[in-house]
């Protein structure tokens, strides 16, 4: 059995595809796991994730603009955390928990200025 490291040939749309995502990677200045200093448990962030790609998702958005699956460390731990765009924090932040204090206030604020415009 071989184990493949690299590839003979190299598609020009891959290449394009694998800088494309290296940019928006730079461009994406958040971690999901920003949002357990703000109170939220993992599942809730989890919850927030999924929710605001597929609002993304429904809004026909490019979601690898704005969430891109990494792991981090923490605690002397891996853990399954995403990179986030500012859209993408802003996302997440709409759709997570509204029970929690940081949530309920940063909704009514962009409401507020939603509502002032």
């Amino acid at each position: 059995m071989e184990i493949a490291i690299f590839t003979k040939e190299y598609k020009t749309s891959d290449s394009i595809a694998n800088f494309m995502d290296f940019y928006y990677s730079l461009r994406m200045r958040y971690l999901a796991s920003d949002f357990l200093d703000k109170g939220l448990s993992p599942k809730q962030i989890t919850d927030g994730v999924v929710q605001a790609m597929r609002a993304g998702r429904s809004s026909g958005i490019d979601l690898r603009q704005h969430f891109m699956p990494i792991f981090s460390g923490m605690n002397k731990e891996i853990i399954r955390d995403c990179k986030l765009s500012r859209l993408g924090y802003a996302l997440v932040l709409m759709n997570a928990d509204a029970r929690l204090t940081e949530v309920g206030k940063w909704q009514l604020e962009v409401l507020k200025n939603y509502f002032n415009k």
